[in-house]
């Protein structure tokens, strides 16, 4: 099952700092605040750098894997544990990357009913947003990368909007630092852990990367981008709120920028939110991307039928999926997967397949 891919199909080695990055920011930082300061409080932020440093970690261990191999993951899980547990492998996986493209939908749909259009029915955004996902997945990796790469760059200009809200800010709420106890503080990291899934879809796309062991360092750069921004989103936001505040608060990001007064325009979060759909685009587009090229390989079925079945999978959920308790449920089951993934998978993946090739190489 060893994955070869013709240079034609290839993207170059610095787009994996895009590819990266762009999966790990999403709806998940329009709301991540309110989680993690239930444990950790002001401290939180703290919470946000442990995560991160642990995520440079398991892109380590993944790299490490995959360039011992020179192949993606699905190879190597057929190798070392053989093609039907392999196999079993491989779909949780694939599943798991669908998932994450159902959660991201489902929750914008959401931001868009709530502060946008509540009338609106969910099968009309539907309606207007698959065929999109359809023609986007279907062009293949390099038009895939290219979402990932404007997806970053394009609404890049929201960054700014995190000073207007630097004029009511109240700095003591920062302290004292270091008042939370280290249960708690790893506890906020466990509610971080879902803002930043999504950069395993490595273990797919490796073989799409022009001479992949260079690829590594930008893969770090796109995880230390993702930890600042995250950083610097809560830290406005904590200064900016109380505690209080802030835990009642579903949505504290949309809520910085409904503060936001411009001579030109009255109501500025209508603009972030409808910018914000250049933002989830590589989210779906690559996690549909990785579940269709991961379902090829393991049946042989052509990649057009499976991206249709994948987009009716997900207009039945989305649909089917009413009201934020129901949301939030599901939100629930990705995070679960999400530390079976980062907590449990990679760490095995990583010490098998040392085992395996201490084994083999004492076998030869």
């Amino acid at each position: 099952m060893q994955s070869t891919v013709e240079e034609r199909f290839q993207v170059s080695p610095y787009l994996v700092f895009f590819l990266v990055h762009s999966i790990q920011i999403g709806v998940g930082i329009l709301t991540f605040q309110s989680e993690i300061v239930r444990w950790a409080g002001n401290d939180a932020w703290i919470s946000v750098l442990l995560t991160g440093t642990v995520i440079h970690v398991l892109i380590w261990m993944m790299f490490h894997v995959l360039n011992k191999e020179g192949t993606d993951v699905l190879a190597i899980n057929q190798k070392i544990f053989g093609k039907w547990i392999g196999n079993l492998l491989n779909i949780a996986m694939l599943l798991y990357f669908l998932l994450i493209a159902i959660v991201v939908i489902r929750v914008y749909f959401e931001v868009i009913q709530v502060w946008m259009f509540p009338r609106i029915s969910l099968f009309s955004l539907c309606l207007f947003f698959l065929p999109l996902l359809y023609y986007i997945v279907e062009g293949g990796f390099r038009i895939v990368t290219g979402i990932c790469f404007f997806g970053v760059m394009l609404p890049l200009y929201l960054v700014l909007t995190l000073l207007f809200p630097l004029q009511f800010a109240h700095g003591e709420n920062l302290l004292p630092i270091w008042n939370h106890s280290i249960k708690e503080i790893l506890l906020s990291s466990k509610g971080m852990v879902i803002s930043y899934l999504g950069f395993e879809t490595l273990f797919i796309y490796y073989p799409f990367i022009k001479e992949p062991k260079k690829s590594q360092k930008w893969a770090h750069y796109g995880i230390a981008f993702s930890t600042f921004l995250y950083l610097a989103t809560y830290l406005v936001t904590i200064v900016f709120y109380s505690e209080e505040q802030l835990i009642s608060n579903l949505w504290p990001t949309l809520g910085l920028w409904k503060i936001m007064k411009m001579p030109f325009v009255e109501r500025f979060e209508y603009i972030g939110i409808s910018s914000w759909a250049l933002v989830i685009l590589p989210n779906i587009t690559l996690a549909i991307w990785c579940f269709m090229r991961g379902m090829k390989r393991i049946f042989g079925v052509k990649q057009r039928i499976i991206l249709l079945i994948a987009l009716m999978i997900i207009f039945s959920i989305v649909t089917l999926i009413k009201g934020y308790n129901q949301i939030r449920q599901l939100s629930e089951i990705l995070s679960y997967g999400g530390y079976i993934m980062m907590g449990g998978y990679i760490p095995f993946i990583f010490i098998s397949h040392f085992i395996y090739s201490k084994v083999k190489k004492q076998n030869e």
